[in-house]
């Protein structure tokens, strides 16, 4: 393992103990079972001068699109390169295009950037703006030689692109509800954007890409205490006098995920990400200190058992004024020892799950500098999605707009951006792909409401739960992993599902349903109800039981399921959720409790009633009825179902 920290004694910093660190980046033996070596990615940063070449010099070549090399640290400047795949020409090759991505911490957005990303998307993308689960925007269709303009105009309308994507910190997400009454909401908030702060690559490559190295000056501040504590290295979490503090020249082995909320607020999924944390108030709403959470995850492989969806494990406490420096322990403990020989396998997630969360907090202190305090007592989590119209608490209010996987095109973008630009209003993205207009005055209320309503924006009242509560990625025809329709195929998919709702009695029943066109879980399925991860064309694994507040993860209950079997698949499950449920029992925790054995057994034997008529007749004496129908009854199945297993059962048909 290449060295990372000379062998130092640390004096005493004020409030932090006197402690002797001895390399702890460089262990005696490697941190894992297995020899130290790197992969292809890690290569091209190390020689890249902190993300710079060789992509300025592929931008400015006469070509369509960049090279391999390029497109991996194109990543950390916020863009992905793309090919359209349905806009291929016979004999012309592939089709390029980029998709560029946004920093949102929270997902704040000024009207001023809001207006500038919609006309960038007219200008010079495909259209369209599409709202990501993780609260920031993706811009669509996007060509080489446009670029450096996209880019320069976000920057200078106060808006980032910078490590949206890549091997470092992300977007860090933040709990999307504009109270102004509520303390714990407005700290949450502002941390997200501290913790953005931190982590945001520090070299100034960013500016000499896309600014030609021009000197811009914002208005915009990082907090002093955000500049000093990334600037403390008393326990070996930083490179000294490098350009990167904290990633070095390598940056982190893979992408790394934040998100911030409050006790009980689960809008964030915040066990799906690498650090959860949790804003930890007193009961005047002062400002105490922070839970923290690690190792969550959701991208995996199919038909790799070693690659798996995870859930954060309780790391501890830390009180306010520890918060960066207990962030900043992490991230360099995953830097150091996180895998660099086998990109999938070199998320956080799999550092945890091999070294165990105790382990992993032994660690962690060396960089911190002191033990963290036992994990604080939280409420229940619930899933919070805000649509609809809500007081900000301080005489204004906020309205959820509702938008349908998050792509914003045709009447419903032109709408938005009217009441948008009419009255100067800042806006949030969600991290469940709707957007949250803020600072409305209740005058405006019903000219907001009747125009977006126009446009064909239903109010939440309005809504299926269905659709409520169903997300999916962009996934074909541009993302370069899908191997199967998302948001396309989504609405479809809605469709069906609420008619086999209405069908068995359930009507619009709540269920937390999404859908990817890969396994690498953007719109997070394996916390779902019901998630549906594409494996082909018309093909997806079906996975079942995951919790409505995001705190369970689901489980593979069919390998391969060709949508013209959806029917034939969930009706009987739907069905047998209704016979047997316990009052306010939700699908996902019916599916947990009794299990895929007792739901493969109900629905062997299960028949359709529209099928019931066409069935062979059969006779039996009135005592047999009788017994099948107490029976029937007591298992809660029709009287068909339950004769129809037991004769398989009889004959051996099924087994």
């Amino acid at each position: 393992m290449q060295l990372l920290g000379n062998k130092q004694r640390v004096g005493p910093a004020r409030g932090r103990r006197e402690m002797v660190i001895t390399a702890v980046a460089v262990p005696s033996k490697p941190p894992t079972s297995r020899a130290a070596k790197r992969n292809k990615v890690e290569i091209i940063k190390e020689k890249s001068d902190y993300l710079r070449h060789p992509l300025m010099e592929e931008l400015v070549n006469e070509k369509s699109f960049i090279s391999e090399d390029a497109v991996q640290l194109m990543k950390f400047h916020g863009s992905y390169q793309q090919d359209h795949r349905e806009k291929r020409a016979f004999g012309q090759g592939k089709f390029y295009q980029f998709m560029m991505r946004t920093r949102q911490p929270a997902g704040l957005v000024t009207n001023q950037l809001y207006l500038v990303m919609d006309e960038l998307a007219d200008k010079y993308g495909n259209g369209t703006l599409r709202l990501t689960t993780r609260q920031a925007y993706q811009l669509h269709g996007v060509l080489k030689q446009d670029l450096k303009t996209v880019f320069s105009s976000v920057i200078k309308n106060m808006g980032s692109t910078l490590a949206a994507c890549g091997d470092v910190n992300r977007n860090v997400m933040g709990p999307a509800a504009p109270y102004k009454n509520r303390p714990e909401y407005v700290l949450a908030q502002q941390y997200a954007n501290d913790i953005a702060d931190l982590l945001a690559p520090q070299s100034g490559a960013y500016y000499d890409v896309w600014l030609d190295g021009e000197k811009f000056v914002s208005v915009y501040k990082e907090s002093a205490k955000v500049t000093a504590d990334r600037a403390f290295n008393g326990f070996g979490t930083n490179f000294d006098n490098s350009p990167e503090p904290i990633y070095g020249a390598q940056f982190l082995p893979r992408k790394f995920k934040v998100a911030v909320t409050v006790p009980g607020d689960n809008s964030v999924d915040l066990l799906t990400n690498d650090i959860g944390v949790v804003v930890m108030t007193d009961d005047k709403g002062e400002l105490q200190g922070f839970n923290l959470l690690v190792g969550g995850g959701m991208g995996r492989t199919h038909r790799n058992e070693a690659t798996f969806p995870r859930l954060a494990d309780p790391l501890g406490y830390v009180d306010k004024d520890d918060i960066f420096h207990a962030i900043k322990a992490i991230v360099a403990t995953q830097r150091d020892y996180g895998r660099r020989d086998d990109r999938k396998q070199a998320r956080l997630k799999y550092l945890v799950h091999e070294w165990g969360i105790d382990k992993f907090r032994s660690v962690v202190e060396q960089y911190f500098g002191k033990k963290m305090q036992p994990f604080g007592t939280l409420p229940a989590w619930k899933y919070e999605d805000y649509l609809g119209w809500h007081e900000q608490g301080d005489g204004k209010l906020f309205y959820g707009v509702y938008i349908q996987n998050g792509r914003l095109k045709g009447e419903v973008k032109k709408a938005l951006r009217n009441v948008i630009e009419r009255y100067e209003l800042p806006v949030t993205l969600s991290a469940n792909q709707n957007i949250i207009l803020r600072e409305v005055d209740p005058a405006w209320k019903d000219d907001i409401q009747a125009t977006l309503e126009a446009a064909g924006l239903a109010d939440v009242v309005d809504l299926t739960n269905i659709d409520r509560l169903s997300m999916a990625c962009p996934a074909l025809p541009l993302c370069g992993l899908a191997i199967g329709e998302a948001e396309r195929g989504l609405p479809d998919v809605n469709r069906r599902v609420l008619a086999l709702l209405e069908r068995v009695g359930l009507g619009d029943e709540p269920i937390t349903m999404r859908m990817t066109g890969c396994p690498n879980g953007c719109a997070r399925p394996y916390t779902a109800e019901l998630g549906f991860v594409a494996d082909g064309p018309n093909s997806y694994q079906l996975w079942l039981g995951g919790s409505p507040n995001q705190t369970r993860l689901a489980k593979v209950y069919k390998e391969r399921m060709k949508l013209r079997e959806l029917e034939d698949t969930l009706e009987p499950l739907f069905a047998a959720y209704k016979a047997r449920h316990n009052p306010g029992e939700a699908f996902g925790d019916f599916v947990a409790r009794v299990g895929f054995m007792a739901l493969r057994s109900y629905a062997a034997g299960y028949v359709p009633a529209e099928k019931l008529g066409s069935l062979p007749q059969v006779s039996i004496d009135e005592v047999t009825f009788r017994a099948l129908e107490e029976l029937a009854n007591k298992e809660g199945k029709t009287i068909t179902h339950v004769a129809s297993e037991k004769l398989q059962e009889l004959s051996g048909v099924g087994q």
